[in-house]
């Protein structure tokens, strides 16, 4: 972002002091804000083509491209899925970004976007690493699951830290989160931001990964945040995949995928 008039010293002053107040205001007013601000210089890419899974890899017996959109289904009387399953974007491993676009899910649907994730050699299309979880009765949509890995590490509404092992408390998977899970912050009832994700239907999802703080927004409202301070067991780049989890009949849908890199 640029400023391109001359400010007198005066002007400079007054924005100066505007903007120490602005800094100092509460954790209410930041946590209630929109998406964060990204550099303007930088484009975002499309992920999807119109008509064809170009630029992914993951089983077409699940997913297909259909006039810009992307359906991810397990079909009534198919066989079932033995491991959950990712389309892999191949456009690299980023590290920090903005990635944003459209959902939509079946009721018993489980779905997530992964990020900084790394292939599971033995089992095919499958990704442990950060995940947007996303899933058809909304009740974990927005919060961050580690998949294959450190599980919960933000529920919805949280804002959390997570501990350096190397701080002396060895962290461990515990009722399905991770035990060096601590909230700073909340960002809201659970419930109350819940309502604000619509039932299959579309919803707009937002993932910021900026070095160790990485924002999930449904509906450009911040759903969780974590703070990653695991030296030991965080990641700081690496691929990015659209999941279908193992489970009944289920379909979800994407559209307007779209990443850009903040380095």
């Amino acid at each position: 972002m640029k400023i391109v008039k001359k400010l007198t010293y005066s002007s400079l002053c007054i924005a100066v002091l505007f903007a120490s107040q602005a800094c100092n205001g509460t954790a209410a007013d930041k946590n209630n804000s929109a998406t964060e601000e990204v550099p303007d210089n930088v484009e975002f890419v499309q992920m999807l083509d119109q008509n064809s899974l170009k630029g992914w890899n993951g089983d077409s017996t699940i997913w297909k491209m259909e006039n810009g959109i992307l359906i991810g289904e397990i079909i009534e009387g198919s066989e079932p899925l033995k491991n959950n399953t990712f389309l892999i974007w191949e456009g690299g491993e980023p590290a920090d970004f903005v990635l944003k676009g459209k959902f939509k899910i079946s009721e018993s649907g489980n779905s997530g976007v992964n990020y900084r994730s790394e292939r599971v050699t033995e089992v095919p299309y499958a990704l442990k690493g950060y995940q947007a979880d996303i899933d058809g009765r909304n009740n974990y949509t927005g919060q961050n699951y580690e998949e294959r890995k450190r599980t919960t590490l933000a529920y919805r509404g949280q804002r959390t830290q997570i501990a350096d092992d190397n701080d002396g408390v060895m962290g461990e998977s515990k009722n399905n989160a991770w035990t060096n899970l601590k909230v700073i912050d909340t960002l809201g009832k659970a419930d109350s931001l819940k309502d604000l994700i619509l039932f299959n239907d579309w919803n707009e999802i937002e993932i910021i990964a900026d070095g160790n703080k990485l924002s999930h927004y449904i509906n450009g409202v911040l759903m969780s945040e974590t703070i990653d301070d695991d030296t030991k067991n965080r990641t700081d780049k690496g691929l990015i995949g659209l999941q279908v989890h193992v489970g009944p009949p289920m379909k979800v849908e994407y559209k307007d995928l779209q990443i850009k890199m903040l380095k």
